[in-house]
């Protein structure tokens, strides 16, 4: 690499005023015994608080602290693109700032790099989340994308990881597609692992997730299923609209199921028969239309060669 950087460390942040100063501490802490040079990317994803007050007074007193600022809300995955695009380091670590990820960790993920992989994902087996609302649809999710990428982790959901520089070269991120870069460039050929890392209890603040991101994680695998590199937003609409059609479809076709058993009606003649097969139909081409839509999308993005968000102030940078 033509600079000195060995590590960057890329943490999103939105409304984590709090959380701000005491994972930097907690960086600090367990970075430098490690004796190498790296730096601190905070991306503030259009925070209403003092977050990014918080990162420039923090960068003032340690040049190693950099920061950007986005003019709104554009995601997590937005802000990992931008970190990634403004960092030096020949290895990426990202994690999230809300103390929930444990920077002592970084250590035990550059070993498995020094070991010869490409990309090291966390593993949050003993996570302090709670159970109905964010394990159990983690697991059916983290199931389901094992099975249909064949790519065999057990918490692509976890923030923290580690990349070699240039197997990100080409990975293009929009959506919410952070969590499937591992897919991505295991389909490049990169050699992939995971370690067990620490869990804790969110401290401050309120979490941003809850089951409907389960469901976005969903529309997003079959992008990345029938795509192969790229995502973007419109499936989330157009499966929507698809998995309401298929619903209504088994309200419909289970009232014909009855109406044949118990009161012996013909179910060909049945309307709601054929409203079923309708709707089935239509949640299918609905669904087709999302991923069209997404080719669409990214024949655009990539021939306007514009990133998928939009930079107010950045701190220490210089691009």
């Amino acid at each position: 690499m033509s600079n000195d950087i060995e590590l960057s460390i890329i943490l999103p942040v939105f409304n984590e005023e709090k959380n701000i100063p005491l994972q930097f501490e907690n960086i600090i802490s367990f970075v430098d015994p490690l004796e190498i040079n790296y730096e601190i990317i905070f991306v503030d994803d259009g925070s209403t608080d003092n977050s990014f007050g918080v990162i420039k007074e923090i960068s003032k007193n340690d040049s190693r602290v950099k920061a950007l600022c986005f003019r709104k809300n554009f995601g997590q995955t937005a802000a990992m693109a931008a970190g990634i695009e403004y960092s030096k380091g020949d290895v990426i670590v990202t994690m999230d700032s809300d103390l929930q990820n444990d920077a002592k960790d970084i250590k035990r993920l550059l070993k498995k790099i020094n070991e010869g992989y490409d990309v090291v994902s966390g593993w949050r087996r003993e996570r302090k989340d709670g159970l109905l609302y964010r394990r159990i649809p983690s697991i059916i999710a983290n199931w389901l994308i094992s099975k249909i990428s064949g790519v065999k982790l057990h918490d692509l959901g976890c923030s923290l990881k580690a990349y070699r520089r240039e197997v990100l070269q080409y990975v293009k991120l929009y959506g919410e597609m952070h969590r499937f870069i591992p897919i991505h460039v295991s389909w490049e050929g990169a050699k992939i692992t995971e370690i067990q890392v620490e869990h804790h209890s969110r401290k401050f603040g309120i979490s941003n997730y809850g089951l409907k991101r389960t469901f976005k994680v969903i529309l997003d695998l079959i992008t990345v299923k029938f795509m192969g590199t790229y995502s973007t937003k419109p499936i989330y609409v157009f499966g929507g609209i698809g998995l309401i059609l298929f619903i209504m479809s088994i309200f419909s076709g289970s009232a014909v199921i009855i109406m044949k058993m118990m009161l012996n009606h013909s179910m060909i003649r049945n309307p709601l028969f054929h409203l079923t097969v309708m709707l089935i139909t239509l949640s299918m081409m609905v669904v087709l239309l999302g991923i069209l839509a997404e080719i669409l999308i990214r024949v655009y993005h990539e021939t306007q060669g514009q990133p998928p968000y939009r930079i107010r102030e950045v701190v220490n940078i210089k691009k």
